[in-house]
């Protein structure tokens, strides 16, 4: 089966963003784009941790609501959030109300935090985990990668929450570490493009398995 699909446009798309305006406009304005800002990241893997169980969907339309409880995903913010904040969060009908994951986000904007002391941003963490070799889409789905499973296993280590390698595979895919569009989706090349022009963050490499 074809990976790609015309869109209202008659341009292919990779097929699954045809399936609803929301995943559309998602994936022609964000999805593979290059991003180093933190605030960003943390909230697309923060929403990736939401994410897991439902539909893509389903974050989407929530994420305003997201956003508006958990006070923009600036990480500094939320790391001050008490158990009366989870209380109320959990009663939010704007997100989806499972304590653990509401948990973890709190959680995670602590070692978020952390990070930033130790590594002088998520971005110049995050990006040492970009593959060496850029891989194009065979028509070959993935869920996870040896670098999302070493990514995962790092994040784990430092005390992170719901961060597990297909949760961190679609957080590399939606952040641009990947460009894992169709090759003949009319947004690989503009992906590429801005992937090729983007200054990325200085940062050691993750030491590869030998």
């Amino acid at each position: 089966m074809s990976k790609t699909e015309a869109g209202p446009d008659g341009q292919l798309r990779c097929r699954w963003c045809t399936a609803t305006p929301e995943y559309l406009d998602y994936h022609d304005q964000e999805w593979g784009y290059p991003v180093s800002n933190d605030q960003r990241l943390f909230e697309k893997l923060s929403l990736e941790g939401f994410q897991s169980g439902l539909s893509w969907r389903t974050i989407l339309t929530k994420r305003p609501g997201f956003r508006a409880a958990f006070a923009a995903f600036d990480f500094n913010r939320i790391a001050d959030f008490t158990e009366a904040d989870v209380e109320r969060l959990v009663l939010d009908a704007g997100i989806v109300r499972h304590r653990g994951k509401i948990a973890a986000v709190i959680n995670n904007a602590k070692r978020a935090q952390e990070m930033v002391a130790e590594e002088g941003s998520l971005a110049a963490f995050f990006w040492r985990y970009e593959p060496a070799t850029l891989r194009v889409p065979d028509g070959t789905a993935m869920a996870t990668s040896v670098e999302s499973e070493a990514l995962s296993k790092e994040l784990k280590k430092r005390g992170w929450k719901f961060v597990g390698p297909t949760t961190v595979y679609a957080f590399m895919q939606a952040m641009g570490l990947v460009n894992d569009h169709a090759p003949d989706c009319v947004i690989r090349t503009q992906v590429a493009n801005a992937r090729a022009a983007f200054s990325k963050p200085a940062g050691q490499p993750w030491p590869k398995p030998s």
